[in-house]
């Protein structure tokens, strides 16, 4: 195995000024040195992790992640610039800055030993020695480990101190103050740096002892630093960190939380259970059990969420417990002390595990809403299309076909049509149901699935359509809730979540579906239905207009879900109505126009794109013509103060030609390859790309004006001729 880091990836004089020109000008470090095969492609995987989070912490650090196919071996890369880059930290820029880059896959020890680092970046000497240090061999050295941060370097000089030097490729000293803050005050003892497996040749099942190991350590450690007091007179934490790629800020927070928890003067113990790359091991129920309070920091869904049901819970995202990890010990405390200990402590299920926690309703509710639709689409696409081709083979008589159970010929394709079609039908059977369902399950997680599920059922057979879904799963979310928070003793809290909340939660739903709510939803439903089928003229391109703005706002985001939802709804129907079909016609092509437009804008004139964004541009006129609007993102989000504007402004216009056309669309996905079944296929390629040409005309434009505002005092061209003007300028 490769040392993780050598002195050619250390880069002490770093002339990047943007968070891209930094994680570029460290990966090519990495492509020299063999440990990624293909520059812009691994440059792609680490700007989608960055779109997820951005990745500075506070403390001045940078560390940019991800794990991609085109790395060989796991590889960190690290660097100093001259004027710190703002990495998104809240206190700041950052000025050491760390590229982990990891195999899609990597091992396990690889893994660990990362984790390990990112746990090191929480101590203020190993920082501090890494900005002072003047040699690159020197600074590789502590990163791996093999150098204590807290002896001098071979000048002599010491490398740790309240206030340390950082010597410049001009020979100026720069000074650096030691950081700050509640995580970081005190004076922690040196750290040895991160250690690798004892043992190289284990497998995962190691990897995955290796941080509880760790973690039973340290809190064997602050036990034994309690000064006398007994088990009783400590408070006690559990606490799970995690984050989307599971290798840096999963191990940062776990280390910032047990660090805090070190320097509270009132006996705190936290053991920590990291939910990371290298696997998680759980913590012994024991421990649970006699915890007093759980913090939850994460990005991600916490697994096996139910075991910490009960107790005073703090949920916050994996940042908050890098950031500020005593004022989270501090509130749990608060928590515990004014007795919260029911399960409704843990209110931030799937559909909050990116919500910060001063999200008001509004922003929840359509957290909650979108849960049910990402978990309605893959049944929307996989029906839809099943049904489409059916027609495409038998006709759509097909649909009135017998049951191919009681007649199919193998060698006649009416009959295999007829498969497809009941297939598809069965699919889109479900649509609804699993709306209602997985809206529940966002809003109370695994209880919330059944009564959320038999609220969907009963919408489907009064015919309330995906309206009365979408009343059902939030009826059925909000009684799972409300039944959670009644106390129930602790010999009963067992066999709620499996007898009793199922059938109290569905009982009631059922009902209030049946007599109350439902006929209502019902009635409105066909009053829409109906509406769209009388839909013509104005009425029918300002309706268009609208979907293509809606389709086009955020790319796949909330806005462009809503009007894809309210499409799919309509024709999940046994006989969708003309109205209905139009409407999914339109909505498909207008969500074809951003990356069609990008590929164009880049093809026609690509020197006002980066290299990186040319590349982005050959693969946007395949995701484009797939129905694929999240081809158009990365353009997005470098330049959204003129992508967006033009996206939308191409998507209504398709929008609106599409419905003064009439085209009909019965499959909800396929993009050009659906092109036989929609209805006046020519006149949609049309308006398809009228929507394009306007697109990548309007972003043409619009960079074009840009570029020359700047050209009298912009600096000399880079040898690669990129544009590198900041995003949204």
């Amino acid at each position: 195995m490769s040392q993780l880091i050598t002195a050619e990836l250390v880069d002490l004089d770093l002339s990047a000024t943007t968070k891209a020109d930094a994680a570029r000008s460290l990966a090519e470090r990495m492509v020299s040195q063999g440990r990624v095969t293909d520059l812009e492609g691994f440059l792609a995987d680490v700007e989608a992790r960055e779109a997820q989070m951005p990745t500075g912490l506070e403390g001045g650090i940078g560390i940019p992640h991800c794990r991609s196919t085109h790395v060989t071996e796991p590889t960190l890369a690290f660097g100093r610039p001259r004027t710190p880059i703002d990495f998104g930290a809240t206190d700041g820029s950052a000025d050491l800055i760390f590229l982990i880059a990891a195999p899609d896959g990597a091992d396990s020890d690889h893994l660990t030993i990362l984790s390990s680092l990112a746990r090191h970046l929480a101590d203020p000497g190993f920082t501090a020695a890494l900005r002072s240090v003047s040699d690159a061999e020197r600074a590789s050295a502590l990163i791996r480990g093999d150098a204590d941060p807290g002896t001098p370097s071979s000048d002599g000089q010491p490398e740790t101190s309240g206030e340390t030097a950082d010597t410049s490729a001009d020979g100026e000293s720069r000074p650096q103050p030691q950081e700050a803050g509640p995580e970081r005050s005190g004076s922690p003892e040196p750290s040895a740096g991160p250690e690798p497996s004892a043992d190289p040749d284990s497998g995962p099942e190691h990897a995955e002892r290796t941080e509880p190991s760790t973690q039973s350590q340290k809190s064997q450690k602050s036990s034994d630093r309690e000064s006398g007091a007994s088990a009783s007179e400590s408070f006690r934490i559990v606490a799970v960190t995690s984050c989307p790629t599971g290798i840096a800020h999963t191990y940062m927070a776990a280390e910032s939380l047990e660090r805090a928890a070190e320097e509270d003067a009132s006996s705190t113990v936290v053991t920590v259970e990291t939910q990371g790359s290298a696997g998680f091991q759980r913590l012994d129920p024991s421990v649970i059990a006699a915890a007093d309070a759980v913090i939850f920091a994460h990005d991600v869904e916490v697994r096996e969420r139910e075991r910490f049901a009960g107790k005073p819970t703090v949920d916050v995202g994996v940042k908050a417990a890098i950031n500020r990890p005593a004022e989270l010990i501090e509130e749990a405390r608060t928590k515990a002390a004014r007795g919260e200990s029911s399960p409704k402590a843990s209110a931030a299920v799937p559909m909050d595990k990116g919500a910060a926690e001063g999200d008001g309703f509004g922003t929840r509710l359509r957290t909650w809403l979108m849960t049910g639709v990402s978990y309605m689409v893959p049944f929307v696409a996989a029906g839809g299309l099943l049904i489409a081709l059916s027609f495409a083979i038998g006709g759509y008589e097909i649909a009135d076909a017998k049951s191919v159970a009681d007649h199919f010929v193998w060698s006649e394709a009416h009959s295999w049509a007829a498969l497809l079609n009941q297939i598809g039908g069965l699919a889109f059977g479900f649509l609804v149901p699993v709306l209602a369902g997985y809206i529940a399950y966002g809003m109370a997680d695994r209880p919330g699935l059944v009564p959320g599920f038999v609220g969907g059922a009963v919408a489907v057979q009064i015919q309330a359509g995906f309206l009365g879904g979408l009343v059902a799963g939030l009826l059925a979310g909000a009684i799972v809730m409300a039944i959670q928070k009644v106390d129930i003793p602790a010999v009963l809290r067992g066999i709620m979540p499996v007898v009793v909340i199922p059938l109290i939660s569905s009982a009631i739903v059922g009902a209030l579906m049946f007599v109350v709510v439902g006929k209502p939803i019902a009635t409105a439903q066909k009053a829409m239905t109906d509406w769209l089928g009388g839909l013509t003229g104005t009425n029918a391109v300002l309706l268009g207009l609208l979907i293509g703005l809606m389709m086009c706002f955020d790319l796949g985001g909330p806005v462009n879900k809503v009007a894809y939802t309210f499409a799919t709804g309509g024709i999940a129907t046994a006989d969708p109505g003309n109205g209905s079909l139009m409407v999914m016609a339109t909505a498909m092509g207008a969500g074809m126009v951003p990356p069609l437009g990008m590929a164009l804008a880049t093809t026609v004139r690509g020197s006002l794109f980066t290299k990186t964004e040319r590349e982005n541009g050959k693969a946007a006129w395949v995701l484009g013509a797939s129905f694929i609007s999240e081809g158009a993102i990365p353009f997005a989000a470098a330049d959204p103060l003129r992508v967006i504007p033009a996206s939308m402004a191409g998507g209504a216009v398709t929008g609106a030609l599409s419905m003064a056309f009439g085209s009909t669309l019965r499959a909800p996905h396929g993009g050009i390859f659906v092109v036989p079944l929609i209805g006046s296929p020519l006149l949609y390629l049309v308006a398809i790309a009228a929507g394009t040409v306007v697109t990548a005309g309007l972003t043409l434009v619009l960079k074009g004006a840009r570029k020359q505002a700047p050209k009298a005092e912009s600096a000399p061209a880079q040898d690669s001729g990129e544009a590198r003007v900041p995003a949204g300028v």
